[in-house]
């Protein structure tokens, strides 16, 4: 199985969507809201170079956004 760790806010709209799309597809994965959690929003900022959520991680590949195509190309490598 795939770690996957979606990172929220806790009023992104798009992040709300990638959560429901994992659960449809039965995907178990881990939450980190990066608007509760600074430190974890710093590291993700000097990861991905990225500000903006979702960011989602699979096995530690990454996808920006919500992009039901790519989650999935990841999730069947």
């Amino acid at each position: 199985m795939k770690r996957v760790t979606v990172y929220t806010t806790t009023t992104c709209p798009y992040c709300v969507m990638v959560k429901n799309f994992l659960r449809e597809q039965g995907v178990p994965f881990e939450e980190v809201n990066v608007q509760r959690d600074p430190v974890a929003a710093r590291k993700l900022v000097e990861t991905t170079g990225q500000v903006g959520v979702p960011q989602i991680e699979i096995d530690g590949q990454w996808v920006i956004g919500f992009d039901p195509d790519a989650i999935m190309q990841l999730l069947q490598r």
